[in-house]
C-alpha cells in the first residue's frame, strides 16, 4: 500500500500542475466548458484516488471545492478572478497535504468557508475547524430530463493489485439515479487456473439519472486507463419515467436474452441493441485489451539514471574496442567493433531521448509566477510562450529552475513599468514576459524578453564605479555594460523589496549557468524591454567533446562551445612579439596556453594547435600540442578531494584506459584572466 500511496503522492501532483494551468487560462477565458470541465474533473480524480489510498483529510477538503466547480459546470455558479484565486490557494494547501507537512487548520478553514460563500443555499454544517467537514449536494434539477443508460465496466484483472476498491464506484453509480447492477461471473476461470488477486468479475448497469453521461464519466475517471468502460444511451425521458421502480428489479440470471429485452423495454423502442461483446480469448478481446491499456509506463528516476551510466560504461567498452580493433590486423575484430559501434550509438541516443522532457512542464510552473508577482506590484503583466515542446535532459531541466525564476522575477520587477507608467510612454498597460526556447544544433537557446523599460546603461555604469569594479574613465561596450549585473552584490535598485534589490541572485544565474557548461547575454533598448538568452547543451550525462593532448596529458574540451581549430607555428608567436596573440581570419585572438597553465613539462612541437572559442561575445584560444578528433564523452563526476580545482568539471575514460579531464572553459578563462589582472596591479604596485 505504501508503493500505491507514493504513486498517489506523485500522479498527483502532476494533477496539480496541470490544475494549476488549467485554471490561469480559465481566468482569461471564463467561459470554456472544456477547462471547467478540465478543472472539475482534476478534482474529482484527488478526491476519489485520495480516499482509495487512505488520504482522506485530503478527499474531503477537494470534495467541496468539487461541488462548487459542479455548479460551476451546470453555470450556476460564474467563473471570476476571485474564484480562481481561492482554488489556487487551495491547490497549495492540497500540495502541502501531499507532503506530509501539519495541516494549516486555519487556513483550510478560511479557503471552504470562502466556497462555501460561492454556493447557493444555507451553508454547510462544519464538524471541525481543521477535521472533514460535511456539505450540503446541490439540490436535484428536477426540470431535467431523466435519461436511461447502458453502462458496461469492465476493470482489469490487476484491478485489487492498484489498491482500487470496484464497490464505491457502483456506490457514486447507484447516487445517480434509479438503477439496476448485474455482476457477471462469466470470466471466472476453473479453479486451478484461478489467481486469488485477480479481478475477473465485470458489471453491467442500467441507470435512470437527469445528471447526463459527464456525471457518469467522472465516476471512472481515475480508473479509466485500467479498464474497458461502454456508455449507451437505451432510452428517452418518457421511457425513463416509467422505468423509475428500476431499483426494485429482479436480478436476472446471467448472460439471459430476457434481461436485454427488459434493457430495450426502458427505451423508446427505438434504440439500437448494444454490440455483442468479443468471446474471452479471442483476437478481438486482446486487441481491445491491449489498446485500453497504458500506453506508457511510469519508471523511477532513479533507474532511469543507473541505465545511462550503464550505457555509459557501455560507450567506453566500445571505445576500447574499437581501439584495439584499429590497431590489429584481424578483419573479424573490426567488422565485430563496428557493429558493436553502431548498436551502441543508438543505445545511446534512445537512452538519451527517454531522459529528454519538453520544456513546456517547466514553463507552466511559472505562469503562477507573474500572475502572483504581477498582482503583488500592481502592474499587469501576462506571461507568453513559445517552443514548449522543446525537449531538454530533465536534469537540465531540474537545475534551471531557479535561475529562470530570478530571471522572471527581475522582469518583473524591474523590466515592466506600472500601468500608469507604460501609458505615459505610449505603451498597452499591460506588459508581456515571453519565453521561448528552440534547438540550435546540439544546444537549446532560451530567451525571456520582456517590453519594459530596459536596462539604464548609465545607472549600471555609475554603480560599478560607485563600486570600484571599473575605472570611472574605462570604455566599455554596451554588452560588457550589460554583463556588469551578473556580478556579486550589484543591484542599481534604490529599493529593498521581498520582491528583489538586495543584490543576489543575478550572479547565482550565472554561476547556475556557467555549471551546466551554458551561457547568458543580454541586450536591452530602452523604453522597449531586454531579451536574456541562455545557451545549454542538451544533455549533462553524454556530451561531444573535443579530445586534445598536450604532451602525455589528455583533455576534453566541450564541442559545442568549440568554433574553429587553427594552427599556431613558432613564427606566429615570434610576429606578436612575447604577447599571447594570434590573427585569425583578421580578428586579433588573444589566447591562453593550456602546457603553461597546468604546469605540464616538455617542449611544445613546433606547430601547435589553436582551439577557438567564445566567452561573453570575445573570441578566445586554448593553444595545444594535438587536437586528436571528436569523441563521445561520458562524464564523470570527480571526488570531493578534487572540490577546488574550478577548471575541470569532470572526466571521462579514453578507449586506452586513460583519464581525460573536462576542462570547464568559463571558469578557466575567469581563473586566468583575474590572475593575469592581479599580476598588473601588483606589478604597478611596486
Amino acid at each position: 500500500m505504501d508503493q500505491h500511496r507514493e504513486a498517489y503522492r506523485e500522479e498527483a501532483r502532476e494533477i496539480l500542475s496541470e490544475l494549476e494551468t488549467a485554471l490561469l487560462k480559465l481566468e482569461e477565458t471564463p467561459d470554456d466548458r472544456e477547462l471547467i470541465a478540465r478543472v472539475f474533473r482534476a478534482m474529482h480524480t484527488i478526491k476519489g484516488s485520495g480516499a482509495m489510498f487512505g488520504f482522506d483529510a485530503i478527499a474531503a477538503f477537494t470534495h467541496e471545492i468539487e461541488t462548487v466547480y459542479d455548479r460551476v459546470r451546470e453555470g450556476k455558479i460564474p467563473v471570476t478572478p476571485d474564484l480562481v484565486s481561492l482554488t489556487l490557494s487551495a491547490c497549495d494547501q492540497i500540495g502541502k497535504m501531499l507532503g506530509d507537512e501539519p495541516a494549516d487548520a486555519a487556513a483550510q478553514g478560511r479557503i471552504l468557508a470562502a466556497f462555501r460563500e460561492k454556493l447557493t443555499g444555507a451553508p454547510p454544517a462544519v464538524k471541525t475547524a481543521a477535521g472533514p467537514s460535511e456539505i450540503a449536494p446541490p439540490p436535484e434539477n428536477r426540470e431535467a430530463p431523466l435519461v436511461s443508460y447502458r453502462i458496461q465496466f469492465r476493470p482489469g484483472k490487476d484491478l485489487f493489485a492498484t489498491g482500487t476498491n470496484p464497490i464505491p464506484l457502483l456506490d457514486e453509480l447507484r447516487a445517480l439515479g434509479p438503477h439496476r447492477v448485474t455482476a457477471r461471473t462469466d470470466l471466472i476461470p476453473l479453479l486451478p487456473e484461478l489467481e486469488p488477486e485477480a479481478c475477473y468479475l465485470h458489471w453491467e448497469v442500467i441507470l435512470a439519472t437527469a445528471k447526463g453521461i459527464d456525471a457518469i464519466k467522472d465516476v471512472f475517471i481515475f480508473v479509466e486507463d485500467a479498464c474497458e468502460l461502454t456508455i449507451d444511451v437505451i432510452g428517452d425521458e418518457a421511457a425513463a419515467l416509467e422505468g423509475v421502480g428500476v431499483a426494485q428489479w429482479p436480478e436476472a440470471s446471467r448472460g439471459e436474452p430476457g434481461e436485454l429485452r427488459e434493457a430495450r423495454a426502458l427505451s423508446a423502442g427505438d434504440a439500437e441493441p448494444a454490440p455483442a461483446e468479443p468471446p474471452p480469448g479471442s483476437e478481438a478481446r486482446q486487441a481491445r485489451q491491449d489498446k485500453a491499456a497504458a500506453s506508457s509506463i511510469r519508471v523511477a528516476a532513479n533507474r532511469l539514471d543507473v541505465m545511462v551510466n550503464l550505457v555509459g560504461e557501455l560507450v567506453t567498452v566500445q571505445a576500447r574496442l574499437s581501439q584495439k580493433a584499429s590497431t590489429g590486423a584481424d578483419a573479424d575484430l573490426v567488422s565485430i567493433a563496428e557493429v558493436v559501434e553502431r548498436l551502441t550509438g543508438e543505445l545511446r541516443d534512445n537512452t538519451m531521448s527517454i531522459r529528454m522532457l519538453p520544456i513546456g512542464s517547466l514553463f507552466s510552473k511559472f505562469s503562477r509566477l507573474v500572475r502572483d508577482l504581477s498582482g503583488q506590484l500592481g502592474k499587469e503583466i501576462v506571461m507568453t510562450t513559445e517552443g514548449a515542446d522543446t525537449e531538454l535532459d530533465k536534469t537540465v531541466i531540474e537545475r534551471l529552475n531557479d535561475p529562470l525564476v530570478h530571471l522572471i522575477r527581475n522582469s518583473i520587477d524591474h523590466g515592466i513599468e506600472p500601468p500608469r507608467e507604460r501609458a505615459a510612454k505610449g505603451k498597452k498597460s499591460q506588459g508581456t514576459v515571453h519565453l521561448s526556447a528552440c534547438h540550435s544544433g546540439a544546444s537549446v537557446l532560451i530567451q525571456i524578453r520582456d517590453d519594459g523599460a530596459g536596462l539604464d546603461k548609465e545607472r549600471i555604469r555609475e554603480k560599478a564605479v560607485e563600486k570600484r569594479l571599473i575605472a570611472d574613465h574605462a570604455v566599455l561596450s554596451d554588452k560588457e555594460i550589460f554583463s556588469l549585473i551578473f556580478l556579486p552584490g550589484f543591484s542599481t535598485s534604490r529599493t529593498v523589496s521581498n520582491v528583489s534589490g538586495r543584490g543576489v541572485g543575478m550572479d547565482v544565474v550565472k554561476r547556475g549557468i556557467a555549471a551546466m557548461q551554458g551561457s547568458i547575454e543580454i541586450t536591452s533598448a530602452k523604453d522597449e524591454g531586454t531579451t536574456i538568452t541562455l545557451k545549454l547543451p542538451l544533455t549533462l550525462a553524454i556530451i561531444n567533446g573535443l579530445l586534445v593532448r598536450v604532451g602525455d596529458a589528455c583533455f576534453i574540451l566541450p564541442l559545442s562551445s568549440i568554433d574553429e581549430c587553427v594552427e599556431l607555428t613558432r613564427q606566429d608567436v615570434a610576429n606578436a612579439h612575447g604577447k599571447n596573440l594570434a590573427m585569425i581570419r583578421g580578428e586579433i585572438v588573444p589566447y591562453l596556453r593550456l602546457r603553461q597553465r597546468f604546469g605540464i613539462q616538455g617542449e611544445p612541437p613546433p606547430i601547435e594547435q589553436i582551439v577557438t572559442t567564445q566567452m561573453d561575445g570575445q573570441r578566445i584560444g586554448l593553444v595545444v600540442d594535438q587536437v586528436v578528433g571528436e569523441h563521445q564523452t561520458v562524464i564523470k563526476s570527480l571526488g570531493r578531494f578534487y572540490g577546488g580545482v574550478d577548471e575541470v568539471s569532470g572526466a571521462t575514460i579514453l578507449g586506452d584506459g586513460n583519464v581525460a579531464l573536462i576542462l570547464d572553459l568559463p571558469k578557466l578563462v575567469q581563473k586566468a584572466e583575474a590572475e593575469e589582472t592581479a599580476r598588473h596591479t601588483h606589478g604597478r604596485g611596486n
